[in-house]
C-alpha cells in the first residue's frame, strides 16, 4: 500500500460564539432577557446603560437573520430604545366575548366564593368573620388602611390576627410555624406528625407526641382565623369549615347546612358528578334538599388564600403592540410596533473604549476581546428585536381577519409559511414565537396562538382549530343550562356550519378550553 499526501476541500457549518449567543437571545422571554442583560452588565465593564433619551434607530430587515463579520463591526457607542419599522393593517376594534371557564373534576373544583359570612346574610347569616368582597360599590368609603391590607399576603394577614390572640410563647410559636407552612391556597399540605418529626431533636417519641399535641392546638386556632377555611388539610375539610361558620336561621336552612356537611364527608367524586340519588341515600335526606345543598356548596370558596395571591407575578408584558391609528370608524387602522418598555437602552462605555486605542500587550488584547463582546451583545439584541418585529408583521398580515372579526375568523397557519415568507428557518420562527406576546384589541396573546392546524370544510377550504374552539366555546355559552349540549351535538352543530369535526376532536377541544362534560354543566 503506497502512502501519499493529498489536499481535499470541503465545506461545513460551524456555530461561532457570536451566532450561538444570537440564537440563545432569540429564544429568551422578556424576563429572561432582562436577567441576561443584568448579568452581562455586571461581567463586562465596557457595557453600560444609556439613561438618556436618544433618537431611535431602524434596523434593516436584511440584517435580522445574518451575522456581520468582525471587520464590519463599528464601535457602537449607544443603542436607543428600539422601535423598528411599522406596518399598517385595517382591523375592527370590537371587543371579544369573555371566555367561560368550567371545571369538572373534583381535584380542580372551583366554587364562585359568593357566600358572604356576614351577620345579616338572610337565612345564612352568622357571626363568622366576613370574607373579602371584590365589589367596588364601597370603594369610596374605604380608608387607606383597608386599601393597604388588600395588598398584603396571606401569611402577613394571618400573623396580624395571631398577634391579637393571648397565647403562651409556646402556642404562639406553634401557630406561627403552621402559618408559615401554608401553601398559596391556604392549605396545610404537611401532616402534623411530619411537622413534629421535623422539629424534634431526635427520634424521641415522647418529644414528637408533645410537639404534635401543640400543633393540634395551634391548628384549631389557625382554622378559627379569617379567611374561613384556612388551615384545612384537603378540600372536604375546607368546605366543612366554611359550612360550620354559617349560622342559618330557621330549621329548614339548618337542615340544608347539615346535609351539605354530611355530603362533604363523602368522596368528592360523587359530589362532582352530582349523583343526587346516591348522595341522598348516604346522607339520609331527600333529593330536593341534596340539590339545594349542592347549590350551597358551589357558592363556597375552595381556595381561601386566592384573594391574597400575588397577581403581579402573573402579569404578561407584551413584546409587540398593535395600536389604533386615527379615528375612523368605518375602516380603522392599526400599527404593529415593538413595545418600548421591554427594549433595553445599552451603549459601549466611551471612556473605557477610547482608553484602549493605541495600547499593546496581552492585557490590551484581553480587553479588546471584552469590548468586542459588548459590541456583539448589543448587535445581537438589535437583531433579536428586529426579527420579532418581522415575524409579528408577517403574522398580522396573514391573520388580518382576526383583527376584523376576532378569533372566529382565525385562519390555519403553520410555522413553515412564515419561515418561507421571511427566508428564515422554521426553528428560528419557533424560537421567536415562544414566550413572546402581542397586545391586540382582543387581548394579549402569545405569538404561537396565531398558529394552528386546519379542519376541512364543505367548501373545500380549511378552518383553523382556534376558530373551531371559539365556536365550541360560543355554543356552550349559549346553551340551555338545564339541557347542556353533548359532544355529539356539538359535532353536529359544527357540521351545520360546514366544518367536519369528529366527536373525539370536539371532546379534545372542550377539555383544552377547560369546559366540563355535559353531566357537570347541567343546572340543578
Amino acid at each position: 500500500m503506497k502512502q501519499g499526501l493529498s489536499l481535499r476541500v470541503s465545506q461545513h457549518l460551524a456555530l461561532t460564539p457570536q451566532l450561538q449567543q444570537s440564537i440563545r437571545l432569540l429564544q429568551l422571554s422578556t424576563l429572561e432577557l432582562s436577567q441576561e442583560i443584568e448579568q452581562m452588565l455586571d461581567e463586562n465593564p465596557f457595557l453600560d446603560k444609556d439613561f438618556e433619551e436618544a433618537p431611535r434607530e431602524e434596523f434593516g430587515l436584511d440584517k435580522a437573520d445574518t451575522l456581520a463579520r468582525d471587520d464590519d463591526v463599528e464601535p457602537v457607542r449607544e443603542v436607543p430604545s428600539l422601535d423598528g419599522g411599522m406596518s399598517e393593517i385595517s382591523v375592527d376594534n370590537t371587543a371579544s366575548d369573555t371566555e367561560p371557564s368550567v371545571d369538572g373534576v373534583a381535584e380542580s373544583w372551583e366554587g364562585d366564593g359568593s357566600v358572604e359570612f356576614s351577620a345579616d346574610d338572610s337565612e345564612w347569616g352568622g357571626d363568622a368573620p366576613a370574607s373579602n368582597n371584590n365589589n367596588t360599590a364601597d370603594s369610596d368609603t374605604a380608608d387607606a388602611t383597608e386599601l393597604a391590607r388588600m395588598q398584603e399576603s396571606l401569611t402577613s394577614h394571618l400573623h396580624r390576627q395571631a398577634l391579637a390572640l393571648r397565647l403562651s410563647p409556646t402556642d404562639q410559636a406553634a401557630l406561627r410555624y403552621l402559618i408559615e407552612n401554608l401553601n398559596d391556597d391556604g392549605y396545610l399540605e404537611d401532616t402534623l406528625r411530619s411537622l413534629a418529626e421535623g422539629l424534634a431533636s431526635g427520634d424521641d417519641e415522647e418529644e414528637i407526641e408533645e410537639l404534635e399535641h401543640r400543633f393540634q392546638v395551634a391548628l384549631s386556632l389557625l382554622q378559627s382565623l379569617e379567611p374561613v377555611g384556612v388551615g384545612a388539610r384537603d378540600l372536604a375539610e375546607c368546605l366543612i369549615l366554611q359550612l360550620k361558620a354559617l349560622a342559618p336561621k330557621g330549621d329548614e336552612a339548618l337542615q340544608i347546612r347539615d346535609t351539605a356537611i354530611q355530603m362533604c364527608k363523602q368522596p368528592m367524586e360523587m359530589l362532582a358528578k352530582r349523583d343526587f340519588k346516591r348522595l341522598a341515600v348516604l346522607v339520609g335526606d331527600n333529593e330536593a334538599n341534596v340539590k339545594v345543598a349542592i347549590a350551597l356548596i358551589a357558592r363556597l370558596e375552595p381556595k381561601p388564600g386566592r384573594r391574597f395571591a400575588d397577581v403581579e407575578r402573573h402579569v404578561v408584558v407584551p413584546d409587540v403592540l398593535v395600536t389604533r391609528v386615527g379615528k375612523s370608524t368605518t375602516a380603522p387602522k392599526f400599527k404593529v410596533a415593538l413595545n418600548p418598555d421591554v427594549m433595553p437602552r445599552l451603549r459601549v462605555h466611551d471612556i473605557y473604549a477610547n482608553a484602549l486605542r493605541g495600547g499593546k500587550g496581552e492585557a490590551h488584547a484581553g480587553l479588546q476581546q471584552r469590548l468586542q463582546e459588548a459590541r456583539w451583545f448589543i448587535k445581537n439584541i438589535q437583531q433579536r428585536f428586529d426579527t420579532i418585529l418581522r415575524v409579528s408583521n408577517a403574522i398580522a398580515e396573514r391573520q388580518k381577519n382576526f383583527f376584523v372579526h376576532g378569533e372566529l375568523a382565525m385562519r390555519p397557519m403553520v410555522l413553515r409559511e412564515i419561515a418561507e415568507e421571511l427566508g428564515l428557518h422554521e426553528s428560528t420562527i419557533s424560537r421567536v414565537t415562544t414566550n413572546k406576546y402581542m397586545s391586540t384589541p382582543y387581548g394579549t396573546f402569545e405569538l404561537k396562538y396565531f398558529f394552528g392546524s386546519g379542519l376541512e370544510t364543505e367548501s373545500g377550504n380549511n378552518a383553523s382549530s382556534t376558530a373551531v374552539r371559539a365556536l365550541i366555546k360560543q355554543f356552550v355559552a349559549s346553551e340551555n343550562p338545564k339541557k347542556p349540549l353533548s359532544d355529539n351535538q356539538l359535532s353536529e352543530m359544527l357540521k351545520e356550519q360546514g366544518i367536519e369535526c369528529a366527536r373525539r376532536t370536539v371532546a379534545k377541544y372542550r377539555e383544552a378550553l377547560r369546559i366540563a362534560p355535559t353531566t357537570l354543566r347541567k343546572a340543578l
